[in-house]
């Protein structure tokens, strides 16, 4: 199936466009200083993967790296619409009336809309509650719409997993389905908490926990497309 290649090809760069983007900005914001007309923009000493010492909007929205940043989320968006789409003819061509089918079309395609939404809307300021409510709920929604379909996906490909034996690798299957299933673990227990406002939760700062929740997150995420390009077998 040239859908099969397709796939296979779409999925790696879902991973490294964003991967290489977001972490080109840190790059810039935390060594190249003298690339920022504002000081104040700048961060020092910090790998927030571990000690969260920054969000990812703080290292794209300030100018130059939100010119690396959106226009490589807008990229990844697009190519997250083909990728869910590809799939959906897959998914077709092994089980044409599969009951998941319009789910994770509908999931996929809404998780990249609310990247893209985010993204436009990184790095405008607006003093205002219902704004900043606003931008959390886009960010939310992209979590959710993304591991919504990613967990459909996975279901439904394991449904008919002795079909995909000539053409994919089951080993990485079951490992996408424990990442997804980590995923899912990880945000029900933390949207909760990272939904508050402010930082204070029962006396603890919960700053560095949510923004190194968020870059760790984010490569969880990221890495489902990983695995996707490592399970399809060479067509």
């Amino acid at each position: 199936m040239d859908q099969i290649n397709k796939v296979k090809s779409i999925s790696i760069w879902i991973f490294l466009v964003p991967f290489i983007a977001v972490n080109t900005c840190l790059l810039l914001v935390t060594q190249f200083h003298g690339l920022f007309p504002n000081q104040e923009d700048i961060i020092h000493n910090t790998f927030p993967y571990f000690d969260g010492g920054a969000s990812i909007s703080r290292t794209a929205r300030p100018y130059p790296s939100w010119i690396i940043f959106k226009p490589a989320m807008f990229f990844t968006s697009f190519l997250l619409i083909k990728y869910w789409l590809y799939n959906k003819e897959i998914i077709e061509f092994f089980n044409k009336t599969h009951k998941y089918k319009k789910k994770i079309i509908f999931f996929g395609i809404a998780s990249a809309v609310a990247l893209t939404i985010h993204s436009i809307f990184l790095g405008i300021k607006f003093d205002n509650d219902l704004y900043k409510l606003f931008r959390r709920v886009i960010m939310l929604s992209f979590i959710i719409f993304e591991i919504v379909a990613q967990a459909y996906l996975v279901a439904t490909l394991y449904s008919f997993k002795d079909k995909l034996s000539n053409y994919i690798n089951l080993n990485i299957l079951k490992m996408k389905i424990i990442l997804v299933w980590t995923l899912i673990l990880v945000a029900i227990i933390s949207i909760p908490i990272i939904s508050l406002p402010g930082n204070n939760f029962m006396g603890f700062n919960l700053k560095f926990f949510k923004h190194a929740l968020e870059w760790d997150y984010f490569l969880g995420v990221i890495s489902f497309y990983m695995l996707t390009y490592l399970m399809w077998k060479k067509n």
